[in-house]
């Protein structure tokens, strides 16, 4: 069972993630995204497998609200028989270790409710090495994840574009500022928290 908790669940990359997960797994997957009114649903259906997949994006060093709500359900209501719980994080930096708080958070959360924590794939550089050849490297550990599940052998891992951080930066700031120029938005708009308080009534 594979469970995309990420809020812009419907066209995330996390969904993108699952789909490239389910084409490298050999084993028959089934796909889900928590929305606000299917908590429980899911929380009963866990128990008819025997690894769930948790993919999901990073927001501030930690798990995007969405998912929180929904632990915070199946912490309530759990499943009687209670899977392996494995994670797929992704964030935009550039270093995968950027994700180790978040994915100590759900390692802590499965121990405390009694979770079996199986493996995990740390991804860097966001969406970025969806739409380049680099592609190739995050398809190789996604196999090795899916195997990771599916053998019992557990583990964790780690994936992100092979290129200098200084070039990194300047790929990102380059794509965010056309992106923001073409919402009306200056670089410098960008660089403050100022930002947000614009549109806000006065």
């Amino acid at each position: 069972m594979i469970i995309n908790g990420s809020p812009r669940a419907p066209r995330s990359n996390s969904r993108q993630y699952a789909k490239l997960f389910s084409d490298c797994c050999s084993a028959g997957t089934d796909y889900c995204a928590i929305s606000d009114l299917n908590h429980l649903p899911i929380c009963h259906s866990m128990e008819n497998y025997l690894n769930v997949l948790i993919v999901f994006p990073l927001y501030a060093d930690s798990i995007p609200v969405t998912l929180l709500n929904f632990l915070k359900t199946l912490e309530k209501n759990p499943p009687a028989k209670k899977p392996v719980i494995s994670i797929i994080i992704n964030c935009g930096f550039i270093e995968p270790y950027q994700n180790n708080i978040a994915v100590d958070i759900i390692r802590l959360y499965c121990r405390n409710n009694h979770f079996p924590f199986g493996s995990v794939l740390k991804i860097g550089s966001g969406e970025a090495i969806l739409s380049t050849p680099f592609q190739i490297i995050l398809k190789r550990k996604m196999k090795k994840l899916a195997d990771s599940i599916i053998t019992g052998k557990y583990k964790t891992l780690h994936v992100t574009m092979p290129v200098p951080k200084t070039l990194f930066i300047k790929a990102s700031s380059v794509y965010w500022e056309k992106y923001g120029k073409k919402n009306g938005i200056t670089g410098d708009e960008m660089s403050t928290m100022k930002i947000e308080q614009q549109n806000l009534p006065s």
